[in-house]
């Protein structure tokens, strides 16, 4: 009886002390923190106007000729809702939710920024939207994109960031 007791004190001790583990850095989930917002700062002149028709270097005014290598047309999301650093075997996901302006964005993807340094990861969520109604709700204008990374692309990385067109969210180690 009298050690019965004993080991369900210490075994009480023992998963009490989870908690703690929890919140350490010990903790693989934790080695990304919570995402943080803040506004993006826009150069004059530089907005791209979406009413307005890119010229096309076709010979024909009715056929457009399509090459193998386009160049993707996605535009920046309009805000960032969320970003997940997901620890995973072998490396990590990163996963950002977003809401468009308009309902039904589509062709959804997180760009990296070639031009980013010092430990930092930097991706543009852009998607292709089309013409529609901007007063729906925002289940349908929200678009989510990831990106696996391995262990090795993450060795030196101190801050994973991604951009929209009106906030970066930020997650760092």
């Amino acid at each position: 009886m009298k050690t019965s007791i004993g080991v369900l004190l210490v075994s009480a001790l023992v998963l009490t002390s989870c908690g703690t583990v929890r919140d350490s850095r010990l903790n693989p989930f934790n080695w990304f923190g919570g995402a943080t917002s803040r506004p993006v700062t826009v150069e004059a002149g530089s907005e791209v106007n979406p009413l307005l028709p890119r010229r096309s270097s076709g010979v024909s005014i009715f056929r457009r000729e399509r090459s193998e290598d386009q160049v993707y047309a996605g535009t920046p999301i309009a805000v960032i809702d969320e970003l997940l650093v997901e620890r995973r075997p072998g490396g990590a996901i990163i996963r950002a939710t977003g809401i468009a302006d308009r309902a039904g964005p589509f062709d959804i993807r997180l760009i990296p920024d070639e031009t980013a340094g010092g430990g930092a990861l930097v991706y543009t969520f852009n998607a292709l939207q089309r013409p529609g109604p901007r007063d729906t709700g925002p289940d349908a204008r929200k678009a989510t994109a990831a990106v696996w990374l391995t262990d090795n692309e993450l060795a030196g990385i101190s801050r994973i960031e991604v951009r929209g067109r009106q906030n970066i969210l930020t997650s760092r180690r």
